[in-house]
């Protein structure tokens, strides 16, 4: 009954009516409806067999609406009718979403039928908790790899970015994120994923168990550029909902670089200038909105995030890849080189850093994580040398313990994607590897 007077207070009384003027590209003109939108506004393009296609308003030139559609505008032309919707962007997720598959408009797209109504309405775009009212990061969240869990321990609450490559295993990573973290709920992401992936990565990766406590959220490489920006706000405020019912979420988002070029298209076609790489400044204003409505809510829920961010040609210093490094807490780099000789995920350790460490960790696991790192250090400046065969063991002490040391921390980073690893597993088989060299 809630959510039914709440549909009914927002129901509009009269319906506004403007018309399309011109068809630029990627942009529709819409007259006629000064004083009555706003950017952000929603709209709806009647064609001429009267099918409609939905569209949001990006900008204005002069009095005309610049328009971008969320799907194709065929039969869509000059004096097309324009349909003003009154409310604002919103949908209704409850407790029955876990274990569907939705588009970046909260439809149905796995063949389930129709999704429950909540109560409450959330709107797609919302603003972060303010920063005074927000609670600090939990304790540690059990993610279920190895690597991860010693080295770069991520608390409730965290967000922390995946910097890749493409084809240097991003996807299957967060696939075995989903499957074995501790998290009471995972909300997933598929912002601009190729069409052939999704299925294989619902049902290969994700898995019957994993889908079962997940909501997916889908937006293709081949939908509007609106679709994908979208996608991405969707699966927050998913993952805000179950957030302020208290559940600790895991949120995972692939990618966060294509968010930021559906974003750039979204500028380039509404006249904004380009700057770095053809990024425009939307795109560098827009980032930290969607980044920071992860992390602790004002009550008992959290939201820790992992996004992925493909770096252009291996660079990761490239503007994208720069920025969400910059608003995050801490980095998880996955190097070419260490997936070309086999080991997976290839994490490169002495480049990733989790801002939560040590502060999470105990006298011990420090020392132990500590100690892991300087003889990985020592190995990694002498590598080249080691391969060529000319250091001569005894040359360094340390250094010759490091040499010992590396296959077994190498077999301890790598873990296949049937493998579960808790935090106290990891911890104690690290611990195994290093007792030689331990005082």
């Amino acid at each position: 009954m809630q959510a039914l007077i709440a549909e009914i207070a927002v129901t509009p009384t009269a319906t506004r009516f403007a018309r399309v003027v011109a068809v630029q590209g990627l942009l529709v003109e819409v007259a006629g409806a000064k004083g009555a939108i706003g950017v952000g506004s929603r709209l709806r393009l009647v064609g001429r067999d009267g099918g409609e296609t939905l569209a949001e308003v990006v900008g204005f030139s002069e009095t005309r609406a610049l328009a971008m559609p969320f799907g194709p505008v065929d039969g869509v032309g000059m004096g097309s009718k324009v349909i003003i919707e009154d409310t604002a962007p919103a949908v209704h997720p409850c407790d029955q979403w876990l274990g569907r598959v939705v588009d970046a408009l909260g439809r149905p797209v796995d063949g389930l039928g129709a999704l429950p109504r909540g109560a409450q309405a959330y709107p797609i775009r919302c603003q972060p908790p303010p920063a005074h009212k927000r609670k600090r990061v939990g304790g540690k969240i059990d993610l279920g790899v190895r690597a991860m869990n010693t080295f770069l321990t991520c608390c409730r609450g965290q967000r922390m970015g995946i910097f890749a490559g493409s084809g240097v295993g991003k996807s299957s990573l967060l696939a075995m994120l989903a499957r074995y973290s501790s998290a009471d709920v995972i909300v997933i992401g598929l912002v601009g994923e190729r069409g052939r992936e999704v299925q294989e990565f619902i049902e290969d990766d994700l898995g019957p168990d994993g889908l079962a406590r997940s909501v997916v959220v889908v937006a293709t490489s081949d939908e509007s550029a609106l679709m994908r920006r979208q996608a991405a706000h969707m699966t927050l405020t998913v993952a805000e909902y179950f957030r302020d019912q208290g559940k600790d979420v895991l949120c995972l988002m692939d990618s966060v670089t294509r968010f930021a070029m559906a974003q750039r298209e979204i500028g380039l076609s509404g006249g904004e200038p380009p700057t770095s790489k053809g990024y425009t400044p939307t795109v560098f204003a827009e980032l930290p909105k969607l980044l920071e409505r992860a992390g602790p809510g004002t009550g008992k829920g959290t939201i820790t995030g992992l996004f992925t961010v493909l770096v252009e040609g291996d660079d990761h210093n490239e503007p994208v890849a720069d920025a969400v490094r910059g608003i995050l807490d801490g980095h998880i780099v996955l190097e070419r080189a260490i997936a070309e000789r086999g080991r997976f995920p290839a994490i490169n350790i002495l480049r990733s850093v989790s801002r939560t460490m040590p502060g999470c960790n105990s006298e011990d696991e420090t020392r132990l994580v500590k100690t892991a790192r300087r003889y990985m250090a020592a190995y990694d400046d002498m590598a080249e040398m080691i391969r060529l065969g000319a250091y001569r063991r005894g040359a360094s002490d340390e250094i010759d313990k490091a040499i010992e040391l590396n296959p077994g921390l190498e077999a301890f980073l790598g873990q296949g994607k049937t493998e579960q690893s808790s935090l106290d597993q990891g911890y104690a088989r690290l611990g195994q590897i290093l007792a030689p060299v331990m005082e």
